[in-house]
């Protein structure tokens, strides 16, 4: 069986990736595309790689020992920088404290909290509290404690309805009523999205 070549540019982005790669790593990549070849693949590999057969052979027999399940890590466990949350406990409380009267949330869900102030001012209240951050780190902050963006909904600016007034004026002359009456009036939004 003949082995088809292939283009000369396939055969140039594979010696370059060849190149770039450990010796056991080399190996083990020139024994699979010798092995996706099948009968002549060792030779034609070896051509196109410029490496001895020998090494190849020696991929193969690799091959043939790895593991059934790969290593999924590759860094041992709990190796890298820790993250600034992690190193500085008390920024959490300093954290909610900056936070502490710019606190909204959703009166049809308690999970639903959200802050007005901005990322930037987040992180100068910290600076405040001894503690420089980024903005990045604000972000995990309120990722951490739950809080979510405001979505700004749209309004239809400019629309004109007759009877727009009524309701305001029922409003004031009932208000006006109670308070005369000596009865207590509390005012309450309670739009429900849809």
């Amino acid at each position: 069986m003949k082995i088809n070549p292939y283009p000369q540019e396939i055969e140039a982005n594979m010696r370059d990736f060849y190149q770039s790669l450990s010796e056991k790593d080399r190996r083990r990549y020139a024994a699979i595309e010798a092995k996706k070849l099948g009968y002549g693949g060792i030779s034609y590999i070896s051509g196109v790689l410029q490496c001895n057969d020998r090494t190849i052979v020696r991929g193969l027999a690799e091959l043939e020992k790895l593991p059934a399940k790969a290593e999924k890590r590759i860094r041992l466990s709990g190796g890298g920088r820790k993250k600034v949350i992690a190193q500085q406990p008390d920024l959490d409380a300093a954290f909610l404290h900056v936070l502490e009267n710019h606190t909204a949330g959703s009166p049809m869900d308690e999970t639903i909290k959200w802050t007005n102030l901005s990322r930037e001012e987040v992180a100068a209240g910290l600076q405040e509290e001894g503690f420089t951050v980024s903005v990045t780190i604000v972000d995990q902050l309120l990722a951490k404690h739950n809080f979510r963006r405001r979505q700004a909904f749209k309004a239809e600016a400019g629309q004109q309805v007759p009877q727009r007034d009524d309701q305001f004026h029922n409003i004031a002359s009932l208000k006006q009523q109670y308070h005369e009456q000596g009865n207590p009036v509390m005012s309450m939004d309670v739009k429900k999205k849809r």
